[in-house]
């Protein structure tokens, strides 16, 4: 069974790079072991559940069974965003009026096609997203399982995530049937993207003044295909979705343009995230290993190759957590869905006196404390211990110094306290040096 080319977005066409029968990956070797290692991500917890009946699909229509498996991850309903180009293992389902709907939390991104399966990459803390298929009705099991496979990592372990298990968001030029018309160019997403160049394939709902984007649209060709371009007159500032489906199908009304927002910075987090789990992983083994073949004492501090691999990926992370080059927002800023922030405000930390991570602020930029809440992740709290400790400090110095390193010095004085006070009250584990 192939699996999604993208559980979470528009992606490009089916990849056989890397096809996990056919050669070894490095993902598959020690110290990874992919596919061997034990796992403690929310769908092997679920899958486990399903199996032994602590946990029961109601019978009926799949949408409810989707909902109950939405609140089974703690997944809010108004995290939903919609893509109605043909860019999953279901594209045969996906069409313009029975678009694709995805959901997220933290830890969970789950797709559905009504008619179709459930489509996860759920994070676990070590091993970065593990792929799942759910399929409602299987005659041959007694009740519904979670399966796990192989195929998903041809392109969620392929050159689009640099080679390791991973996840992306694709901004691409759909036809009015949702088929993606791939000679006019497909763009990765992320928190730095201009919103002109967001969302081709997706859904949008939400206001955001006269900057045009590329969601609700459907691209015009001209007689030789050449000179593709995206018919935008009635795409912008949407609020209803009914005249392109029915919405009743779904869980929400809505394909939030804030929840778009935040589901393209979460996963480009966690896909820096992952990527340094995996590179620092293998050097600190290949120092120890280098070490001992030279006779050096054992260190566990990052040293030679090892530092160098751990600094890259902390500037990488760094610049990503604190929203370095944050795309500029559009005059008078955007308004989304207030069910989807106050959800998501009520699923993480907050101090004594009301400070978030999560708020938002929607005017110039995404959040009004510009440190992102995957900082109280299980992934990022799961990093190998001497980078985190590098990380946390690089951090910490960047949040006290008088003069921030000018990298940083768009963070205010005053953001960069706040930053610091939310995390004293709401981080745990956090350096003793932190508390000072």
């Amino acid at each position: 069974m192939r699996c999604s080319l993208s559980l979470l977005l528009p992606a490009a066409a089916a990849l056989t790079l890397f096809n996990a029968g056919a050669q070894s990956i490095p993902y598959e070797e020690p110290p990874h072991d992919y596919w061997t290692a034990p796992l403690t991500d929310l769908g092997s917890t679920l899958d486990a559940d399903l199996r032994s009946g602590a946990f029961k699909l109601p019978e009926g229509a799949d949408l409810g069974a989707m909902r109950a498996v939405l609140r089974q991850l703690k997944i809010a309903e108004s995290s939903q965003t919609l893509v109605f180009s043909k860019t999953s293992v279901q594209k045969d389902r996906i069409t313009p009026t029975n678009p694709r709907a995805l959901y997220f939390n933290d830890e969970c991104y789950a797709g559905w096609v009504p008619g179709g399966q459930m489509e996860f990459a759920i994070i676990d803390p070590v091993l970065g997203p593990i792929f799942y298929l759910l399929d409602f009705h299987r005659p041959d099991r007694p009740a519904p399982r979670l399966d796990r496979p192989q195929a998903c990592l041809d392109c969620h372990g392929s050159n689009m995530t640099n080679r390791l298990p991973g996840v992306m968001i694709r901004s691409v030029f759909p036809d009015k049937d949702g088929s993606v018309l791939y000679q006019a160019g497909t763009s990765l997403i992320d928190h730095t993207s201009p919103i002109e160049t967001r969302w081709g394939g997706w859904y949008v709902t939400g206001t955001h003044g006269t900057l045009t984007h590329r969601g609700n649209a459907f691209a015009i060709t001209g007689p030789d295909t050449s000179n593709i371009r995206l018919d935008t007159a009635k795409s912008q500032n949407i609020s209803s979705l009914d005249t392109f489906f029915p919405v009743k199908n779904y869980a929400a009304a809505t394909s939030d343009i804030v929840a778009l927002m935040v589901l393209e910075h979460q996963v480009m987090m966690t896909s820096r995230l992952v990527e340094a789990s995996y590179d620092v992983r293998a050097a600190i083994i290949r120092q120890k290993d280098l070490r001992a073949e030279l006779g050096d004492p054992p260190t566990d501090e990052l040293v030679g190759t090892a530092r160098i691999i751990a600094d890259s990926h902390a500037t990488k992370i760094l610049d990503a957590l604190l929203f370095k080059n944050e795309a500029e927002f559009p005059q008078g800023g955007i308004k989304g869905d207030e069910k989807f922030q106050s959800d998501f405000r009520a699923a993480h930390h907050t101090t004594t006196d009301g400070r978030s991570l999560a708020e938002f602020h929607l005017g110039n930029r995404l959040f009004k404390n510009r440190c992102s809440y995957m900082i109280q992740s299980r992934l990022w709290s799961a990093l190998p211990t001497p980078f985190l400790t590098l990380l946390q400090d690089r951090l910490f110095n960047i949040l006290t110094a008088e003069n921030p390193p000018p990298a940083y010095a768009y963070l205010s004085a005053a953001e960069r306290q706040n930053i610091l006070t939310i995390l004293r009250e709401t981080t745990p584990n956090l350096p003793a040096s932190w508390r000072k």
